[in-house]
């Protein structure tokens, strides 16, 4: 390489790692929209969930088919692209295979990754047949439509070209490699058990064609890394670097235990102690914003819900385990999810046009993203918690945004109503009274 090459290269770098770490911050910020809540206790379980669950693949396995090609495609995508270190020192220092001084063991690592690329192909290959031909109902779902459909597919189609670029690279510099009397700087290096069968496509090519096309499929195979490295940013596929902190943060507490807002059981606890005097509370502050019940957008939501958000991969395992969405309602969790993150997106572009400051669009995540009806048709099973890959909780926005519908709007169905005033006159969600209860027993 020339230095003319290394400079354009090293330029190539800043400008995709710095558009990379601009989306990053974006990214963090959105997520600091939302409420603080401490998920720093019990440090152990959660490195032991992150291990499990993120790293080890646990949940995935669940559904053994695409769990198991989840797998070749996750340990494929990062074990190939430590080779990126390498391209990293070539691009910059114009050597070529600096790590060849590795022997053996370079051999192997360059073997290993060929490997991988091969069963990443065959993975992705099945992953689209299942998604466009078979058409699973979880990929066929109206959540879906428009971008969300066409981003899965964008993914794939990365990952094929990326690996056949890869491949091809190799391929072309093997065919080089065995030039009689050597070719340049391509010296004896690696081991290619797939490349090997693509290499004699470059017979009767003259040498300083396959030389340029060596240096074409490795210019692309770099820039589309950075390129596919930006597009995280606008994709589903965000999850495969979301994943860890996820499941690091997410909710060790059983499933099914709901948490108790600290004003109102503060209240409570005055109203029921009978040595409490309710006249030596502090004074309110005359200033101070008063707290809101519940959600209806997302900066309501704490700032593990919004993670949540960015973490889905729209996979839709937890749709197709609800029960509500079974029997024909309009709840979605997946949806749930989407909806959290496109209005959170909406947010952030709102925050960027405005120097920095929120201006009110008159929008909220619920009623223009997220329908009340879609809200009481959950069925509070957690369902779609225990399905998730990586421990994401629609349930938690669900209950939330039920919240501000009760305790802010007093919007709450009718029969939710009569069921509150039952409990209140009778103690029980019955329309009978306490000494009614048992008249069924005189009956005949």
């Amino acid at each position: 390489m020339s230095y003319l090459d290394n400079i354009l290269f090293a330029i190539l770098l800043i400008v995709g790692f710095g558009f990379f770490a601009t989306s990053v911050k974006k990214i963090i910020r959105n997520i600091n929209l939302g409420v603080d809540i401490n998920r720093k206790d019990n440090s152990k379980a959660r490195w032991k969930n992150m291990a499990m669950i993120a790293l080890g693949q646990s949940k995935m396995v669940k559904r053994p088919v695409a769990g198991v090609l989840h797998i070749v495609v996750y340990l494929g995508f990062i074990i190939i692209n430590i080779e990126l270190l390498e391209i990293i020192i070539d691009g910059l220092f114009g050597t070529h295979r600096v790590f060849a001084f590795l022997g053996t063991a370079y051999d192997v690592l360059i073997g290993s990754f060929e490997i991988l690329a091969l069963l990443v192909l065959v993975a992705v290959s099945v992953f689209w047949i299942r998604r466009n031909i078979v058409r699973l109902k979880r990929f066929i779902n109206p959540d879906l439509n428009g971008f969300p459909k066409s981003d899965a597919n964008y993914i794939l189609y990365f990952e094929m070209v990326l690996m056949t670029l890869f491949l091809l690279m190799n391929a072309s510099d093997l065919h080089l490699q065995n030039v009689p009397g050597g070719f340049s700087h391509f010296h004896k290096a690696g081991s290619f058990p797939v490349s090997q069968f693509i290499a004699p496509i470059f017979n009767g090519m003259s040498n300083e064609l396959v030389m340029l096309l060596t240096e074409v499929f490795w210019w692309l195979h770099i820039a589309g890394i950075l390129v596919f490295m930006n597009y995280l940013y606008f994709s589903k596929h965000l999850h495969i670097l979301l994943a860890f902190p996820n499941t690091y943060f997410a909710d060790l507490e059983p499933k099914g235990k709901f948490d108790n807002l600290e004003s109102v059981t503060k209240e409570v606890k005055l109203m029921m102690d009978p040595n409490a005097d309710p006249f030596a509370a502090a004074p309110a502050d005359e200033n101070a914003v008063p707290s809101k019940f519940g959600a209806s957008d997302v900066q309501d939501l704490n700032w593990v819900q919004l993670l949540n958000a960015y973490t889905c991969t729209e996979c839709g395992r937890c749709t197709s385990s609800c029960p509500a969405n079974q029997t024909g309602k309009k709840l979605s969790p997946r949806k749930i999810m989407m909806d959290t993150r496109d209005r959170l997106q909406e947010v952030g572009k709102n925050i960027d046009a405005n120097k920095g400051v929120f201006v009110p669009d008159n929008k909220t995540l619920l009623n223009d993203y997220i329908t009340p009806e879609e809200l009481w048709a959950c069925t509070s099973c957690n369902a779609c918690v225990e399905e998730c890959p990586v421990n994401i909780s629609p349930l938690s926005i669900i209950m939330d945004m039920r919240r501000y519908l009760v305790m802010e709007q007093s919007a709450a169905p009718m029969s939710l109503n009569a069921m509150m005033t039952n409990i209140e006159n009778n103690g029980a969600p019955w329309q009978y009274n306490q000494q009614d209860r048992l008249n069924w027993k005189n009956e005949n």
